[in-house]
């Protein structure tokens, strides 16, 4: 008589638990205020509006919801910008509040729960930010304010990840006979979140450059900005060609799409050096470069830079999304064996090192 192995998992049975729905509906809702909010504070910094609302808490004295909708939608751009980011941020915050309402209600799993109140304490973190840079007028905070949105929007995916039917998949869909997932490729996805970061802290210095900066260390940082770009371009691909055969688009797919967004990054990079300093110099061959003027404040030109900022939020947060769904993937592959002593299948293992897949061997 066959003797059964058992093998305890992280996972719980369909029968004793259902995932949160309006935790992860909250969490999606979440994540798509988050970047358009992360649109509007690009906007506020492109047109200098910061300082459009000289007070904070309030609007010129007024309660921020009491603010009269007709100065604020007929009046200077800068305001309607400035103010309706505090709009947009007030209504994150509410929604905040309901995840960890939700959680607290219906989440079963302890650390989901207290993730969500760290999700809290960075909006709130970010508000206060805000607040001071408004009430100091100091552009280092304005700096920092900048650099943590995208965290915090990434923070916002990695609960939205957490939360999904993707976490919470069942042994009905079984992983028998694919490849395991090594630590390598897991670390690729934590060097990805690293690189992309790590980007858009050397962009907030050069959109938040002090007067004091040394002509040598501002060309020092976009040198090291360039090549961070083209060394995140390639750590994606390869991410992307390592994960083309682990047997799930729900890893491969994003990977891919990390790719496209990085050029695509570049190639905002690219206009957004040129409406703010002019054509470079290996580019003066493209037709037009000798007539081109930069102009300021421009509407296109303030989108394309609006758009680097946004982009490069988006690969965090998308690397993010995929560090989280390989680290659910390679645990859940890693727990799951037969059911059988008799068929024992040894899986090949996933890892950034090896050139190939070994072949499946069966005992």
């Amino acid at each position: 008589m066959a003797r059964q192995k058992t093998t305890m998992t992280n996972t719980l049975p369909t029968t004793d638990i259902r995932p949160a729905r309006w935790l992860h509906r909250l969490c999606v809702l979440a994540v798509c205020l988050v970047w358009p909010l992360i649109w509007v504070g690009g906007l506020v910094t492109t047109y200098d509006a910061g300082m459009a609302v000289p007070d904070w808490p309030a609007t010129y004295g007024y309660n921020l919801f009491l603010y009269p909708y007709k100065t604020w939608l007929l009046g200077p751009f800068d305001l309607f910008i400035e103010h309706g980011h505090r709009l947009l941020g007030a209504v994150v915050g509410f929604v905040a509040i309901g995840i960890v309402i939700a959680a607290f209600a219906k989440e079963p799993r302890r650390w989901v729960r207290w993730f969500c109140v760290g999700l809290l304490v960075m909006v709130i973190a970010q508000g206060l930010l805000g607040g001071m840079r408004v009430v100091l007028g100091d552009r280092t905070l304005a700096m920092v304010h900048g650099c943590f949105g995208p965290a915090f929007f990434a923070v916002c995916v990695v609960a939205a990840v957490v939360t999904s039917d993707f976490w919470w998949r069942r042994n009905d869909s079984t992983t028998m006979g694919l490849p395991k997932i090594g630590r390598g490729i897991l670390a690729v996805g934590f060097c990805l979140i690293g690189l992309s970061y790590l980007q858009l802290v050397l962009g907030a210095q050069l959109r938040h450059v002090q007067p004091t900066t040394r002509p040598g260390i501002f060309a020092m940082i976009i040198m090291l900005h360039v090549m961070t770009a083209f060394i995140l371009w390639a750590a994606t691909g390869g991410a992307w060609l390592r994960l083309r055969r682990c047997g799930d688009l729900t890893l491969s797919r994003p990977a891919a799409g990390l790719v496209g967004l990085v050029a695509v990054q570049i190639a905002l990079g690219i206009g957004t050096w040129v409406v703010n300093y002019g054509w470079p110099s290996i580019l003066e061959w493209v037709p037009g470069s000798a007539d081109f003027l930069i102009r300021a404040k421009g509407f296109a030109d303030s989108i394309i830079v609006t758009a680097h900022v946004a982009t490069g939020s988006l690969i965090l947060a998308v690397s993010a999304m995929l560090t989280a769904r390989l680290g659910r993937e390679r645990s859940r592959r890693r727990n799951e064996s037969p059911s059988d002593d008799s068929a024992i299948t040894k899986q090949p293992e996933l890892a950034v090192s090896s050139d190939s897949v070994p072949a499946t061997v069966t005992s």
